[in-house]
């Protein structure tokens, strides 16, 4: 199965944190996908801890379910009633309010001129594309790196991934990125635009999941009939897609 197709089943089975990340590189890097389906297509089969096994496939079905059940309904609506230019905007929007993460994880990496791209692209985007609504910053190849996180910062440092787990609603990670993702929620700007309002922080965090997954209903259905086993295919893509991120 080409390692395009695992993302998409990333992009739809990490309902919330996850998401964000997959749909940051299938959109930003066809070199990034061309680079790891040809490292995933060669790759030998390698050990992946999974102790939890049972329970991870437990919330592998919960997260589907969820996908069916709530997520493709309310993306499908969404897509129904909001223009794709909206749509778009606000894809931009969440992504552009995101630069914070980023420009953190490229310091602490010591990845100077990363962040001096990334902060530029921010400033870019929030002033010329109308607070980020429009990608003005795409025109300007110097500005675009690659995205960055806690858990690659942890990775880099020579962490390994620990355990992997999957959880609902936030779909398949490890021990180092869940530790990772925690550091990195206090790092998002949104996260203190709601503060002490957990039902604002979770419409916010609606509003961009079904957003994202409105530019992709239909694929996970088409991947998932595809694949033997769509457990051990996102499990298999996930920790590849991280090996290669941390690599970059």
């Amino acid at each position: 199965m080409g390692f395009r197709f695992i993302c998409i089943l990333l992009l739809v089975t990490g309902l919330i944190l996850q998401t964000v990340h997959a749909e940051e590189y299938w959109d930003d890097d066809d070199a990034f996908f061309a680079e790891i389906e040809a490292e995933y297509a060669a790759a030998p089969s390698q050990k992946i801890a999974d102790p939890f096994e049972p329970f991870n496939r437990g919330m592998f079905v919960v997260n589907d379910k969820l996908y069916f059940w709530v997520l493709k309904p309310a993306a499908t609506g969404w897509q129904k009633v909001t223009p794709s230019p909206v749509r778009t905007g606000i894809r931009n929007f969440f992504r552009n309010i995101g630069a914070p993460v980023r420009v953190t994880n490229q310091l602490l990496q010591g990845k100077g001129k990363a962040a001096a791209a990334e902060t530029g692209k921010f400033f870019v985007n929030s002033i010329w594309g109308i607070f980020g609504l429009i990608d003005a910053s795409q025109q300007l190849p110097s500005l675009q790196v690659p995205p960055e996180d806690l858990g690659q910062t942890l990775g880099k440092w020579g962490i390994g991934n620990g355990f992997y787990l999957v959880l609902p609603f936030f779909g398949p990670t490890t021990l180092r990125d869940g530790v990772g993702q925690v550091g990195d929620f206090f790092l998002q700007p949104t996260t203190y635009y709601t503060s002490g309002n957990p039902e604002g922080w979770a419409a916010v965090k609606a509003t961009e999941t079904i957003n994202t997954t409105s530019f992709r209903l239909g694929d996970y259905e088409a991947i998932k009939d595809a694949s033997l086993d769509p457990y051990t295919a996102v499990r298999n893509g996930y920790i590849q897609m991280r090996m290669q991120a941390i690599r970059q």
